[in-house]
Protein backbone atom coordinates (compact mmCIF):
# COMPACT_ATOMS: atom_id res chain seq x y z
CA UNK A 1 0.00 0.00 0.00
CA UNK A 2 1.18 3.31 -1.19
CA UNK A 3 2.28 5.47 2.03
CA UNK A 4 0.45 8.98 2.11
CA UNK A 5 3.65 10.81 0.94
CA UNK A 6 3.37 8.99 -2.54
CA UNK A 7 0.07 9.65 -2.90
CA UNK A 8 0.24 12.94 -2.32
CA UNK A 9 3.30 13.42 -4.25
CA UNK A 10 1.59 10.78 -7.36
CA UNK A 11 -1.49 14.00 -6.98
CA UNK A 12 0.87 16.87 -7.57
CA UNK A 13 2.71 14.89 -10.91
CA UNK A 14 -0.70 14.28 -12.17
CA UNK A 15 -1.84 17.73 -11.85
CA UNK A 16 1.59 19.10 -13.88
CA UNK A 17 1.61 16.66 -16.41
CA UNK A 18 -1.76 17.15 -17.30
CA UNK A 19 -1.64 20.70 -17.53
CA UNK A 20 1.72 20.89 -19.26
CA UNK A 21 0.16 18.32 -21.67
CA UNK A 22 -2.80 20.62 -22.13
CA UNK A 23 -1.50 24.03 -22.10
CA UNK A 24 2.15 23.58 -22.87
CA UNK A 25 2.78 20.61 -25.35
CA UNK A 26 2.90 21.46 -29.27
CA UNK A 27 3.71 18.27 -30.41
CA UNK A 28 0.96 17.38 -33.32
CA UNK A 29 0.80 13.54 -32.07
CA UNK A 30 -0.37 14.48 -28.89
CA UNK A 31 -4.29 14.87 -28.83
CA UNK A 32 -7.11 14.04 -26.85
CA UNK A 33 -4.84 12.84 -23.95
CA UNK A 34 -5.90 12.47 -20.33
CA UNK A 35 -3.91 11.81 -17.42
CA UNK A 36 -5.80 9.21 -15.65
CA UNK A 37 -3.54 8.54 -12.61
CA UNK A 38 0.06 8.52 -11.85
CA UNK A 39 1.55 5.48 -9.86
CA UNK A 40 4.81 6.64 -7.87
CA UNK A 41 7.65 4.21 -6.72
CA UNK A 42 8.28 3.87 -3.11
CA UNK A 43 11.77 5.15 -3.71
CA UNK A 44 9.55 7.90 -5.73
CA UNK A 45 12.63 8.17 -8.53
CA UNK A 46 10.07 6.51 -11.32
CA UNK A 47 6.83 7.62 -11.98
CA UNK A 48 4.20 5.75 -14.10
CA UNK A 49 1.94 8.34 -15.83
CA UNK A 50 -1.50 6.20 -17.13
CA UNK A 51 -2.91 8.24 -20.00
CA UNK A 52 -6.43 7.75 -21.58
CA UNK A 53 -6.32 8.03 -25.31
CA UNK A 54 -9.75 8.56 -27.46
CA UNK A 55 -9.48 7.47 -31.02
CA UNK A 56 -8.09 3.93 -32.80
CA UNK A 57 -5.40 2.14 -32.06
CA UNK A 58 -2.96 4.00 -34.27
CA UNK A 59 -3.52 7.41 -32.71
CA UNK A 60 -2.57 6.04 -29.27
CA UNK A 61 0.31 4.52 -30.33
CA UNK A 62 1.50 7.82 -32.11
CA UNK A 63 0.47 9.66 -28.49
CA UNK A 64 2.18 7.63 -26.60
CA UNK A 65 5.68 8.36 -28.43
CA UNK A 66 4.71 11.80 -28.67
CA UNK A 67 4.37 11.37 -24.66
CA UNK A 68 7.62 9.74 -24.75
CA UNK A 69 9.76 12.16 -26.62
CA UNK A 70 8.13 15.06 -24.41
CA UNK A 71 9.28 13.31 -21.44
CA UNK A 72 12.53 15.30 -20.59
CA UNK A 73 10.36 18.64 -20.71
CA UNK A 74 7.18 17.00 -18.43
CA UNK A 75 10.04 16.11 -16.01
CA UNK A 76 11.44 19.38 -16.14
CA UNK A 77 8.01 21.06 -15.46
CA UNK A 78 7.85 18.74 -12.13
CA UNK A 79 11.11 19.58 -11.13
CA UNK A 80 10.55 23.19 -11.11
CA UNK A 81 6.64 23.15 -9.75
CA UNK A 82 6.98 19.95 -6.72
CA UNK A 83 10.01 20.03 -4.36
CA UNK A 84 11.53 16.62 -4.36
CA UNK A 85 15.00 15.11 -3.75
CA UNK A 86 14.94 13.23 -7.02
CA UNK A 87 12.69 13.99 -10.00
CA UNK A 88 11.05 11.09 -11.19
CA UNK A 89 11.46 9.61 -14.43
CA UNK A 90 8.28 9.20 -16.19
CA UNK A 91 7.25 6.65 -18.26
CA UNK A 92 3.74 6.62 -20.05
CA UNK A 93 0.93 3.48 -19.71
CA UNK A 94 -2.37 3.64 -21.96
CA UNK A 95 -4.83 2.97 -19.84
CA UNK A 96 -7.66 1.71 -21.23
CA UNK A 97 -10.65 1.57 -18.65
CA UNK A 98 -12.27 4.35 -19.98
CA UNK A 99 -12.44 2.85 -23.41
CA UNK A 100 -13.73 -0.74 -21.82
CA UNK A 101 -16.52 1.42 -19.72
CA UNK A 102 -17.34 3.13 -22.80
CA UNK A 103 -18.03 -0.47 -24.57
CA UNK A 104 -19.36 -1.72 -21.56
CA UNK A 105 -21.68 0.90 -21.47
CA UNK A 106 -22.65 0.74 -25.18
CA UNK A 107 -23.44 -3.26 -25.03
CA UNK A 108 -25.01 -3.12 -22.16
CA UNK A 109 -27.47 -0.53 -23.95
CA UNK A 110 -28.12 -2.24 -26.26
CA UNK A 111 -29.16 -5.65 -24.36
CA UNK A 112 -31.20 -3.82 -21.84
CA UNK A 113 -34.80 -2.89 -23.38
CA UNK A 114 -35.13 1.01 -23.53
CA UNK A 115 -39.19 1.11 -22.44
CA UNK A 116 -38.34 -0.18 -19.30
CA UNK A 117 -35.65 2.23 -18.46
CA UNK A 118 -38.12 5.18 -19.41
CA UNK A 119 -41.13 4.05 -17.26
CA UNK A 120 -41.89 5.37 -13.87
CA UNK A 121 -42.18 3.21 -10.76
CA UNK A 122 -45.70 3.12 -10.14
CA UNK A 123 -45.66 3.25 -6.69
CA UNK A 124 -43.68 5.92 -6.00
CA UNK A 125 -45.83 8.41 -3.95
CA UNK A 126 -46.72 11.90 -5.82
CA UNK A 127 -44.44 14.78 -4.71
CA UNK A 128 -47.13 17.80 -4.86
CA UNK A 129 -49.57 15.45 -2.57
CA UNK A 130 -47.39 14.89 0.61
CA UNK A 131 -46.15 12.27 2.33
CA UNK A 132 -49.10 11.08 3.57
CA UNK A 133 -50.82 9.72 0.74
CA UNK A 134 -50.24 6.19 -0.62
CA UNK A 135 -50.80 5.03 -4.03
CA UNK A 136 -53.91 2.62 -3.81
CA UNK A 137 -55.73 4.09 -1.09
CA UNK A 138 -58.33 6.46 -0.38
CA UNK A 139 -58.17 9.88 1.47
CA UNK A 140 -61.12 9.91 3.53
CA UNK A 141 -62.43 13.91 4.44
Amino acid sequence: MPSRRTQKAAEAIREVVGMAILAELNDPRIQDVTVTYVEVSGDMRQAKVHVSVMGDETHQQLSLKGLQSAAGFLQSKIAKRIDLRYTPRLTFVLDKGVKHSIEISRILKEVLPDDESAEAPEDVADPGRGDSHQPGTEDEE
